[in-house]
């Protein structure tokens, strides 16, 4: 044989041999899919925000939550059961007819699983938030009617009902799903840590009751995060990257829809951006994509 041909063969035997181990290399190192599953109330579900969901309407749940948003950028397998209105206990029941209870989603071939759940418990956050808008529009904005009449009310509840659901529910998760991986996030701020009298015509609530109702949000949060630790799931806190981006503030900085003249049909809740932003720091925390 000539040796330029045997050079071409040669060659060639040399190329099909790297091609080959780089494909093996490749193959070997192949990240596999993740089975993802989002569990949780509106905040989760991304309730206000389009484009909307809909496989489930009653649910309210968004396309564009930040449970989507984390499995487009790592490419995870979403199984997105998120549904407003949520409490804890809908991981063990219907939340509605045909509704499953969230836990039927995740099995112990479940590799992640986030949450965010607490807030309608005991109808936390629309009790407090009703009652504080109603005495601030009746006070004109001035002193802490809201405090006054409600003292430690709403409190004692997150600490005897919410903070036992909570761990009884993520217990249940972890049966359900030995082997995931479960991040509890908390809620963004919803008002400044102090009043900002230009806000009172979106969240008209008392001067007095603005470090009031932040002072119930800080406890929701904390009885999450005790919760999650408490069961070996990682707690995503947002009481530092959320500062300065609470419902009080511009479009296109704040997070969260003030209750009036805002841009969403479902107030209090995080917009597009704030989901996007939950989504970013839940990654960060776990070291995700």
């Amino acid at each position: 044989m000539p040796k330029p041909a045997r050079d071409v063969m040669a060659a060639s035997a040399l190329v099909g041999a790297l091609t080959l181990g780089l494909t093996g290399a490749t193959a070997a190192h192949a990240t596999p899919t993740v089975d993802y599953v989002a569990l949780g109330d509106s905040y989760s579900a991304g309730s206000g925000v389009l484009p909307v969901d809909p496989t489930n309407l009653l649910c309210l749940r968004s396309t564009a939550n930040y449970p989507h948003v984390i499995a487009s950028r790592t490419g995870a397998r979403l199984k997105d059961v998120t549904c407003g209105g949520a409490q804890t206990k809908h991981f063990g029941e219907a939340q509605y007819p045909g509704v499953a209870p969230q836990l039927d989603a995740v099995s112990t071939g479940t590799d992640l699983v986030t949450l965010t759940i607490g807030g309608n418990d005991n109808n936390t956050f629309i009790n407090a938030l009703t009652t504080c808008g109603s005495a601030g529009i009746l006070s004109g904005g001035k002193g802490s009617p809201c405090k006054d009449k409600n003292g430690g009310s709403f409190d004692d509840q997150i600490e005897k009902n919410t903070y036992p659901a909570l761990k009884a529910a993520l217990l249940s998760l972890r049966a359900k799903a030995p082997n995931a991986r479960v991040a509890a996030l908390g809620y963004p701020w919803i008002t400044p840590a102090t009043a900002d009298p230009s806000c009172f015509a979106k969240l008209p609530v008392a001067s007095g009751d603005v470090p009031y109702l932040r002072g119930i949000q800080a406890h929701l949060n904390a009885v999450v995060k005790r919760a999650a630790e408490e069961t070996g799931a990682t707690y995503v806190d947002f009481s530092q990257v959320s500062e300065g981006h609470d419902a009080c503030k511009a479009p296109g900085t704040r997070w969260i829809e003030p209750l009036l003249f805002g841009h969403s049909v479902v107030p209090v809740h995080p917009n597009a951006l704030g989901e996007k932003r939950m989504a970013e720091h839940a990654m960060s925390v776990l070291g995700l994509g």
